[in-house]
């Protein structure tokens, strides 16, 4: 049995406000993304005691975020209001090549988050402390409150998870890796992405990307494989965990929705192995409709889709 902890997740980013292109059409649905509010999202919905640590502006877009974690049961104490700064934008569109972002996020609340805002007494309390490349990389003063992060929850000993979510449009290369290299030095679970851990490696097979991951210190990989499932890795083991076939019209958020309903899993008790097929059901429903947070599935939906895949 875990110990126990007010919190089974804390996440810690940037909520983006998205505009989603309808394909076929040329008006753009409102929703919700930011890569670890969507994680938050998803493990509020898979029934994980959750809360997130962000700042968002004095505006219509703050408040909407903050109506929505609410309504998800998440715990805001920890979300700072700023008069003056705005909540971050983002937009998306598709074309044969996949989905495509657009951003308006300079100067926002969220960027300007520092270490010394940073709740102590909230991490401690939690299972697991979860953040992210793109956290770190959307200015210097959140790259610095990350790092202070992590050394709270490594005092408190708090398993880290960190997802590099790899985005060269805010950082180059090689400032990139150097981050998120000693960000994964710190965790205990690592959620690369293929593409994006091929690029922060140099490497090119999956079984390669998990062996340095865990040589960095990780006790847990889910290297995500994108249709192909997942490659779940132990120091005792490495397995692969298939996919699920969906009618997929926007993949937005599937790998925000691995990490949270992974993550929800995790915090109750659950093998990895297990806990990556069932985050695997999760992710490809979210990818059955349009936006990042509309269509990740509840608990009793992943369930009934592990029930009767094929249906």
């Amino acid at each position: 049995m875990l110990p126990d902890a007010s919190l089974d997740l804390l996440c810690l980013g940037e909520p983006l406000m998205e505009l989603n292109q309808v394909r076929g059409v040329e008006h753009y649905l409102p929703g919700f993304g930011g890569d670890t509010s969507n994680c938050a999202v998803a493990a509020a919905r898979q029934g994980a005691r959750v809360g997130y640590v962000t700042a968002v502006g004095e505006d219509t877009f703050g408040n909407a975020f903050l109506k929505l974690w609410n309504t998800e049961g998440i715990d805001t104490s920890c979300v700072l209001r700023t008069p003056d700064a705005h909540t971050g934008l983002y937009l998306v569109s598709h074309s044969k090549a996949g989905h495509e972002f657009s951003y308006f996020r300079s100067g926002s609340a969220a960027s300007r988050l520092t270490p010394e805002a940073l709740p102590e007494n909230q991490i401690a309390a939690t299972r697991i402390f979860h953040a992210s490349g793109i956290s770190q990389a959307i200015s210097t003063s959140a790259c610095d409150a990350v790092f202070h992060a992590l050394a709270l929850a490594q005092q408190h000993r708090v398993r880290i998870s960190y997802d590099p979510n790899l985005r060269l449009k805010l950082w180059p290369l090689n400032r990139a890796r150097a981050v998120i290299h000693e960000a994964m030095r710190q965790c205990d679970i690592a959620l690369p992405g293929i593409e994006d851990a091929k690029l922060l490696t140099g490497l090119e097979q999956p079984e390669a990307i998990v062996e340095f991951y865990l040589k960095l210190g990780a006790e847990l990989v889910a290297l995500t494989l994108g249709p192909e499932g997942v490659l779940v890795a132990t120091t005792e083991q490495q397995q692969r965990i298939l996919g699920y076939a969906v009618e997929s019209v926007d993949a937005t958020g599937a790998g925000d929705t691995f990490d949270g309903a992974f993550l929800a899993e995790l915090a109750s008790g659950r093998d990895p192995f297990v806990a990556a097929r069932y985050a695997n059901a999760a992710a490809a429903l979210a990818t059955t409709g349009y936006g990042a947070v509309a269509p990740m599935p509840t608990r009793s939906q992943v369930e009934a889709f592990l029930n009767h895949p094929d249906a």
